[in-house]
């Protein structure tokens, strides 16, 4: 009996042992948050962008260092364009040949139409030879039947007009000929002017690669890493410098799928920073992955890791990331808290030092 009341007892001290170890692990895990916030740690990130060559070249000359501050249009390095330089000058040369056989295939084309007035004025000719020569043939032929003069003559002026025949219907085949070596010759002038096209294409593609041969940076940010150096001989792609887009900064954290099923989009977040807690930085959830995952390995116990959460992403406002951009620094660890309901008030810890 007294053994049955001593389990009985230390069975109580077990359970409360117990709802004191949750109790104080609820505590813990949301760092005494009350009822309508949740909390996780996290770290701050930036986008990055990689500032790439467009075509293969050597690299000529790098404008910043690591650390430094650009603005967006800022030259950050150039490529060497000897060899696009070189492209340019036989692209124009091109062009000035394309120009002057523009110029020749229109004269040609005048040409041509001056031969085809001179057919035309030589077909007019035959006409008129072929003419008189059928008139004398009729008359021969009058002539003839009361034996004015003689079969010969007859023969003759019928030979004279066959011939003005076949002499007129060579000068319409001149003529023909003629408008063939016109089409001809426009075909050339439209050939040429295509030349003159592509050239200046050449020109404009040779140009464009030049002002691209300068590296310029894209947005205001903070040069991250060199990763090429002056003189290296990069490809179409290559890499040379990689920047951090300073004005779009936010801490990625994860939530349990009880605690991401009520953060939303526009949720109030607070973020505190281990490198100084003093501070508290407003944020505004961004982004809620729709797809759950194993929380990450940064996560110490194996209870935790086991579980289903859902990444999401803390957006810190533009203009409070502009007056303080000299302070702005990627893969600060800290910590985020999530107001869920909000009705909630801040507690106080989270309101004071506010930064604004």
């Amino acid at each position: 009996m007294i053994k049955s009341a001593k389990g009985w007892i230390w069975g109580v001290v077990a359970l409360i042992a117990i709802g004191v170890g949750y109790y104080a692990w609820t505590v813990l895990r949301n760092d005494g948050l009350p009822a309508g916030f949740a909390a996780s740690n996290g770290r701050i990130e930036a986008v990055e962008i990689d500032i790439s060559t467009k075509t293969a070249g050597r690299l000529k000359e790098l404008l910043v260092r690591e650390g430094d501050f650009v603005k967006a249009g800022q030259v950050l390095a150039r490529m060497d364009t000897a060899q696009l330089e070189a492209s340019k000058r036989q692209a124009e040369a091109q062009l000035r040949r394309a120009q002057i056989a523009v110029d020749t295939a229109h004269s040609l084309v005048a040409q041509r139409e001056a031969e085809r007035k001179s057919a035309l004025a030589v077909i007019e000719q035959r006409k008129a030879q072929l003419d008189s020569a059928m008139k004398t043939n009729a008359r021969s032929r009058q002539l003839l039947s009361s034996s004015t003069v003689s079969q010969q003559v007859v023969d003759d002026s019928e030979a004279a007009e066959q011939a003005a025949r076949a002499t007129l219907a060579s000068a319409e085949a001149s003529l023909a000929a003629a408008d063939a070596a016109i089409n001809a010759a426009k075909a050339q002038v439209i050939d040429a002017e295509a030349a003159v096209d592509a050239a200046k294409a050449q020109i404009e593609s040779v140009e464009t690669d030049i002002a691209d041969s300068t590296l310029v940076a894209p947005r205001d940010g903070r040069i991250q890493y060199r990763i090429a150096q002056p003189g290296e001989v990069l490809s179409a792609g290559g890499r040379v410098l990689n920047l951090v887009d300073l004005g779009d900064v936010y801490m990625t954290f994860f939530l349990p799928t009880e605690q991401a099923g009520l953060a939303s989009i526009g949720s109030d977040v607070r973020l505190v920073l281990d490198a100084a807690p003093q501070y508290t930085i407003p944020a505004k959830v961004s982004f809620v992955a729709d797809v759950a995952q194993f929380t990450p390995k940064t996560v110490e116990t194996e209870e935790e890791r086991q579980k289903l959460t859902f990444r999401v992403r803390a957006q810190i406002p533009q203009e409070l990331l502009q007056k303080y951009v000299q302070y702005v620094k990627t893969g600060l660890p800290g910590m985020a808290y999530v107001r869920l309901d909000p009705q909630a008030a801040w507690p106080e810890h989270l309101e004071r030092n506010l930064v604004k």
